[in-house]
């Protein structure tokens, strides 16, 4: 389905498109196609201090081009709301003072049709200097604009979140017609003889500084599942017990449990019918088939531990998926039915839901942190936050790899985290 653009906010290209310039085009307009069906207050609402107002997303990834391209690399630009870098600045200290994040949805105004027209004035200049933009210049733009597909999955996961909260549970979208799918078999194990590996990115196309430097790790003998864990096997978990016994929790998700509450992963509700979740097509019945999502790494360490398992590294992880195609799987292609979907068979290593890891996010071995306010993008939080891999199904295609390192704190779950197992051999 072609994406629906406000032909009042589209770019205006004078000329033909660089590829570069064609694929700013793209995803900036696909950001929009995001918003589209979103009222004001939809966009402006935020729903807890780790969600981020739609609004608020347009806005930043603006600035993000306007401050480190355009007011940077172009001589003669004028910011286009000397207010604007205050609201929108994210987490970079170089940049100065800030909005505080637990308050973004206080920015009532501007209103979402200004974010658009602040958008469309930021693409309409940067496509005007593409041509002319150095090298340094060019790769911010790229680096611009997987930051901005990062706060693609981000606006969707966010509306989600948002959305749980109205009592209303509405819908961002209709329900795709569902097609009836036969539980996976047994989960089946790739084994895998260790020995030594080269992980981290191999400096072919783009990649962030976290994924690197490439370097050799050393694997012992293991076993890695072919599928991720299902929402039937989930919820086999809990009806033994998974939420209401200490012994397979680490004392730090235990005591979560405890204090949270947590008896399912986040916006299961349990009806006399049984699980149900909410979803970005409303409240449904859980499908059994279904990868199992939104779950923090607490849940995924005991889930493992239950099922007589363990959470792969994310080198085992990286190994194993080094030779499946990034590009496949169920991951976002347009503004449309973003939902886990059942496996079509045969290993699914990309796509669907991101896929905790064991290991935690840590510099690599010779990380160095870039110069300037662009270094603060990773390295600087790479402390107390476990790594994820393998993209979701609202990651846009084409985003991930397989050295990719997604990272967030145990506790947290409002993505669309799911669960691989691995076993020592």
């Amino acid at each position: 389905m072609p994406n629906p653009i406000r032909p009042d906010v589209t770019p205006r290209v004078a000329a033909p498109l660089s590829s570069l310039g064609e694929r700013f085009a793209a995803v900036r307009a696909l950001t929009l196609a995001l918003a589209e069906p979103l009222s004001d207050a939809d966009a402006t609402v935020q729903s807890m201090p780790d969600a981020s107002p739609t609004k608020w997303h347009m806005a930043h990834t603006t600035w993000f081009f306007e401050t480190f391209v355009l007011r940077d690399h172009v001589a003669g630009y004028a910011l286009h709301d000397e207010r604007f870098p205050f609201l929108f600045n994210s987490y970079y200290e170089a940049e100065g003072r800030r909005h505080a994040r637990d308050r973004r949805g206080m920015v009532t105004r501007p209103s979402i049709d200004e974010v658009r027209a602040y958008r469309a004035h930021v693409d309409a200049a940067l496509l005007d200097a593409l041509p002319g933009l150095s090298a340094d210049a060019q790769a911010l733009v790229a680096l611009g604009c997987h930051h901005e597909e990062q706060h693609q999955e981000l606006l969707v996961t966010d509306i989600l979140h948002m959305f749980s909260e109205n009592p209303l549970e509405p819908a961002m979208w209709p329900a795709p017609r569902k097609v009836p799918v036969a539980m996976p078999g047994p989960i089946g194990w790739i084994a895998q003889d260790g020995g030594i590996v080269a992980v981290g990115h191999d400096g072919d196309g783009f990649a962030f500084d976290c994924e690197g430097p490439r370097h050799k790790a050393l694997l012992a003998p293991h076993a890695i599942a072919d599928r991720t864990v299902t929402n039937g096997e989930w919820a086999a978990f809990i009806a033994d017990g998974g939420y209401t016994e200490a012994r397979h929790w680490l004392a730090d998700g235990w005591a979560w449990v405890k204090a949270e509450g947590i008896v399912a992963p986040l916006y299961w509700e349990q009806g006399e019918a049984g699980w149900t979740r909410f979803g970005l097509d409303g409240r449904r019945a859980i499908d059994p088939a279904a990868p199992v999502t939104h779950v923090s790494f607490f849940e995924a360490d005991a889930y493992a531990s239950w099922a007589g398992a363990r959470l792969p590294t994310e080198f085992e992880w990286e190994a194993a998926a080094a030779a499946h195609d990034a590009t496949g799987g169920n991951q976002m292609d347009v503004a449309g039915p973003v939902e886990p979907r059942p496996s079509a068979g045969g290993p699914a290593f990309f796509g669907d839901v991101w896929e905790w890891t064991g290991s935690a996010y840590r510099p690599y071995p010779g990380f160095v942190t870039a110069a300037g306010a662009v270094g603060e993008y990773n390295g600087k939080f790479m402390s107390s936050q476990f790594i994820l891999r393998g993209g979701s199904c609202a990651t846009p295609r084409g985003h991930a790899r397989a050295s990719y390192r997604n990272f967030f704190y145990p506790h947290q779950r409002w993505q669309f985290t799911g669960v691989r197992l691995a076993k020592d051999i």
